[in-house]
């Protein structure tokens, strides 16, 4: 009997070799590079000295990070810190810190670096926007190199969360002043080059502890603000990934094209008018309920937004603890805003500037307010800025009177008892408030404190609360790991890798 070898067949010593090889083609040819845009260029990248929350979407998790890390789902696993225990009263903490870790400069991270970094936070000449948490650590004691224990005033639920968050991250003690435009971390990623206004390319640092689990070698971070620019870099597939942006008008394109996933995920972001609380006659809580109420918060969200958000009535979104729903408060009657603004003794037209940042939704949204508080006799003249020059002019100088802006951070309710924050509102009734919240271990007490608070800031008119943004992220099919829910301002990119 013959038999017939066909083409297809090999002696197992060939066989094995090829098949080999074959395996070895095919890993190297995952592709292991990403484009990811983001609507604004950070002015810097240190979050621990900068309030715009753009630096915590370049750096954090991936250059810098933090003892614990947030996830999308908004549970709290370990990352610097390997483990932590906590006191009866939630007062006192110890973590333990994983071993080994080095910075990108080969310096150690220990206890000691945790405990620099904290106390630069909490310092009098502290920039860091969260400097109120680390203000509320009465001692820190490094017990040995890998244990940081970390005393509180008050307690405070939510400390977990907060050092997970980019104003949080550790930083090395001699590169820490050069970290805006030089950061070095700990994480698996680092800085490669930074073309201003244009792109910001990262590179795998291949030291990192876990660098077998990194898929990405190389991504680059292009920034693009205008709306139909965002979408045409998508279509054209110049851009893999792009979490919040702005295409609410072609998601059916979107989701019609098999080349691309669409996520529709939830935030914990404010969107107001801000009102500069100290400028006359906006120093009359009577001026400031008439522009709430001169605005129809529907409208805002189709206009602004094209329909993706949630009116809000206070500073607090729905979903976060002790949400009160509160947009019955200085609701849309433009009748009624007419009427306060002559009970104020104001003479119309008023006019008054509204300073608008590059993003679509302000860009867009100051178009329809501005048409609405035209109907009850204020005047607002636009303004568009740049990134920059709102945080220097409007966050920095407070040299506004209105400005649209969304509040990503989730937990900034604290903000309204913060001296000198930029919409000089100063309520020694809030700062009492806030305190006792701080102070309260009670969780059911601290629910009914915060609903107190939510209305107090919503009755002072601080701002026109408008709407809680839906955030819309498109990205290549192909590409894994792609969160669409993240609670705070990070793109993690540890997790991401390609079919």
């Amino acid at each position: 009997m013959i038999r017939r070898r066909t083409a297809l067949s090999l002696p197992l010593s060939l066989a094995l070799p090829l098949a080999s090889g074959l395996a070895q083609a095919q890993k190297a040819a995952r592709k292991d590079t990403l484009v990811l845009a983001m609507t604004l260029e950070p002015p810097g990248l240190d979050p621990t000295a900068g309030a715009a929350a753009a630096i915590g979407e370049v750096v954090h998790y991936n250059v810098l990070e933090s003892l614990t890390k947030i996830n999308p789902g908004s549970d709290i696993t370990p990352l610097l810190a390997q483990s932590w225990t906590v006191t009866p009263d939630n007062k006192t903490w110890a973590f333990k810190l994983r071993p080994g870790v080095k910075f990108h400069n080969g310096e150690p991270c220990n206890a000691a670096t945790v405990k620099f970094s904290f106390e630069r936070a909490a310092a009098d000449g502290s920039l860091n926007k969260d400097k109120a948490v680390f203000a509320n650590i009465v001692n820190m004691s490094a017990t040995d190199e890998l244990t940081i224990v970390i005393t509180l005033k008050n307690t405070n639920p939510d400390f977990l969360f907060q050092i997970g968050q980019p104003t949080a991250a550790i930083v090395e003690p001699k590169s820490a002043p050069t970290n805006a435009t030089q950061p070095v971390g700990t994480g698996p990623f680092k800085l490669e080059s930074w073309a201003k206004g244009n792109n910001l390319v990262l590179a795998r640092w291949d030291a990192h502890r876990d660098v077998a689990h990194i898929a990405l070698r190389r991504v680059t971070i292009r920034f693009i603000s205008d709306a139909a620019a965002q979408v045409a870099a998508l279509l054209a597939g110049d851009v893999d990934l792009f979490p919040r942006v702005s295409a609410a008008r072609s998601l059916p394109q979107f989701r019609a094209d098999k080349r691309f996933q669409v996520l529709i995920g939830g935030s914990r972001a404010k969107t107001i008018l801000a009102i500069n609380n100290k400028k006359k006659p906006l120093d009359d809580v009577r001026v400031r309920r008439a522009i709430a109420m001169a605005i129809d918060r529907q409208q805002v969200i189709q206009g602004a937004a094209d329909g993706f958000g949630t009116p809000i009535g206070s500073f607090y979104v729905p979903g976060a603890p002790g949400y009160v729903d509160l947009t019955s408060v200085n609701a849309y009657n433009p009748d009624r805003a007419r009427a306060l603004l002559k009970e104020a003794g104001v003479t119309t037209p008023l006019e008054l500037g509204l300073k608008l940042p590059p993003t679509p939704y302000a860009r867009q949204g100051g178009e329809v307010i501005a048409a609405m508080l035209a109907k009850v006799g204020i005047v607002a003249r636009q303004e568009s800025v740049e990134w920059a020059q709102w945080l220097s002019g409007v966050y920095g100088q407070k040299a506004y009177d209105l400005t649209i802006i969304s509040h990503v951070e989730p937990l900034d309710f604290g903000n309204f008892a913060r001296p000198g924050y930029y919409w000089n509102y100063e309520s020694p009734k809030f700062n009492e408030l806030w305190a006792k919240i701080n102070a309260t271990a009670d969780t059911a007490q601290r629910m009914r404190l915060l609903a107190e608070a939510q209305r107090l800031v919503a009755d002072d008119a601080v701002a026109a609360y408008l709407y809680q943004p839906t955030g819309i992220t498109i990205a290549n099919a192909r590409l894994k790991g792609v969160a669409k829910d993240m609670p705070i301002s990070a793109n993690d990119l540890s997790s991401l890798s390609w079919t």
